[in-house]
């Protein structure tokens, strides 16, 4: 008999351990899974269910109606690896290659595993020339577009009730940087995306904010840096100040582990050339002129 989240068994000893044996294994198969149907019930109790779903190496956590998320190229990997042996870990790359969707996984999977109590997710609010000042609308209007994108992953892996859930009593948090500032993040998994955006002082601040039984991961794209050319970007002033300090980890990604469209690889390569042409050209101009 269901009483709104209380299950009530009536029945003699023997009935009742065998439904209670049973309703743990469903129990233990959907909070692994993320999916539920009558005939995964029935094969969970007669214990036809295993996990054989996905590669035991290369699985990170079952997603949304349980489909596989797995890192899916070596770099991904890597960043699977080393997160296993660092507690801050900095993914370097381009768009597209993985690097927040891989670390995003790793968080859920942290939370479902009871290695911490909560996820951070966090954002400068500033990119490609907008200042929220100059938007429409109150602040969650908006800083919810520039967020979007760690929404997007979230709901790949969790299921929309639970995620509501969990984003209401606060066990998942998004939220644009500024906000971290004054916090001790503690029995946290806290991810900065589009760190390349923050100033060395913001990139500071957030690196300082590491508490106890806490991971981080900050990733970025050096090659796609919004702030104005008179700024330093904090990631890479991160990177270099950082480069010697144990326990600190570098995952590198490139255009080899981007997983969009094929024609994304392609539009990134020819990016990259022009740059370089341009690069090259400049160099040759300031050589000539120092010459002249």
């Amino acid at each position: 008999v269901a009483r709104g989240d209380v299950l009530k068994v009536f029945g003699d000893e023997v009935e009742i351990a065998l439904f209670e044996e049973a309703f743990l294994k469903i129990d233990a198969y959907c909070g692994k899974f993320n999916s539920l149907t009558d005939a995964v019930i029935i094969d969970v109790v007669k214990g036809k269910r295993t996990d054989e779903d996905a590669p035991v190496s290369d699985l990170i956590i079952y997603g949304v109606n349980g489909k596989p998320i797995t890192a899916r190229t070596h770099t991904q990997k890597k960043l699977v690896a080393e997160f296993d042996s660092h507690d801050l870990l900095f993914a370097i790359g381009p768009a597209g290659s993985g690097k927040t969707y891989t670390a995003i996984a790793l968080a859920v999977r942290s939370l479902k595993n009871r290695e911490v109590k909560k996820i951070i997710l966090s954002r400068p609010a500033v990119e490609a020339g907008e200042k929220l000042g100059f938007l429409p609308g109150d602040m969650k209007e908006k800083i919810d577009p520039y967020l979007q994108p760690l929404y997007d992953a979230l709901q790949d892996m969790i299921p929309g009730t639970k995620l509501k859930e969990f984003m209401d009593n606060g066990t998942i948090q998004i939220a644009p940087l500024a906000f971290m500032r004054g916090r001790t993040l503690n029995d946290a998994f806290v991810i900065l995306d589009e760190a390349q955006n923050t100033t060395t002082q913001q990139i500071r601040m957030f690196l300082t904010r590491m508490g106890l039984n806490s991971k981080i991961i900050v990733t970025g794209d050096v090659s796609q840096i919004d702030l104005p050319s008179s700024q330093r970007s904090g990631l890479i002033d991160a990177l270099n100040v950082l480069r010697n300090v144990k326990g600190i980890a570098k995952v590198e990604f490139d255009v080899k582990d981007i997983v969009r469209h094929k024609l994304v690889q392609r539009i990134v390569e020819a990016y990259e050339a022009s740059d370089e042409k341009r690069r090259e050209q400049k160099a040759l101009k300031e050589k000539e002129e120092a010459e002249a």
